[in-house]
């Protein structure tokens, strides 16, 4: 019996170790399913990449892929309403970074949904992500695992948090309502922020605009200490971003 039990736990080492040298980087689909064009843009974080020069176009019903390396991280995020000119300058409606076609560098401006990732790092193979509503919202986005994995689960936004947006947390552009604010954005304060006396897990606590965003959106980040029950742990070679995911 002894023996046999051996066997399996060193079968069951090897294949972990095997399937850890199989993936190497992941694989990134970005998908739009929102009736208008969306501008991806992307920041890696200190010390890592940026891929495809921070950001690009992704028409309606499009889809791109692109590579990103073992232990890379950073936060992919989706821009609307952008108008550039030959060289790549412009401005979007929300999402914008710096007035810019590929983000160079630069993050979002808020209010914007954000995708969160850390896919390995030097201490664990595991890959980490989140969508987050910590900058606020402009659009629904979900991101899963393609093909299969382990341990992973999904991380979403799938609603249009615009139609549900508190008034004191609109953003609007020719009166209509083009994101919604976090509530750190619109009250500027260190309880809503998590900052001063507050930055910490025991006095940072969900507000009342947290818990709306948490009761339509429960499998997103609502606000800054909120990852027992929005981070997902994965190890997988290829995941799925989808933009208006129910369109």
């Amino acid at each position: 019996m002894a023996r046999t039990y051996s066997i399996i736990l060193l079968s069951l080492l090897f294949y972990l170790f095997a399937f850890s040298k199989t993936i190497d980087g992941a694989k990134l689909v970005l998908v739009n399913k929102c009736g208008e064009s969306v501008w991806p843009g992307i920041l890696g974080n200190a010390g890592k990449q940026t891929p495809k020069d921070g950001g690009f176009h992704l028409g309606s019903g499009e889809e791109v892929v692109f590579d990103v390396p073992d232990k890379w991280s950073g936060r992919l995020w989706g821009r609307q309403g952008c108008n550039f000119d030959n060289n790549g300058r412009g401005s979007c409606v929300t999402g914008d970074c710096a007035g810019k076609l590929h983000c160079a560098g630069k993050a979002d401006k808020p209010p914007a949904t954000v995708v969160e990732m850390t896919l390995g790092t030097y201490s664990s193979p595991l890959h980490f992500y989140d969508v987050s509503l910590v900058d606020g919202f402009n659009l629904p986005v979900i991101m899963k695992p393609a093909g299969g994995g382990i341990g992973c689960g999904v991380a979403a936004c799938e609603v249009d948090l615009n139609i549900f947006c508190p008034s004191a947390l609109e953003e609007k552009r020719n009166g209509r309502v083009v994101g919604c604010k976090s509530a750190c954005l619109a009250k500027q304060s260190a309880k809503y922020c998590c900052t001063g006396k507050y930055a910490d897990r025991k006095t940072c606590k969900p507000t009342l605009f947290a818990n709306l965003f948490k009761a339509f959106c429960p499998k997103a980040y609502s606000y800054a200490y909120d990852d027992t029950r929005s981070l997902n742990r994965c190890r997988a070679s290829r995941y799925v971003i989808t933009f208006c995911p129910l369109k």
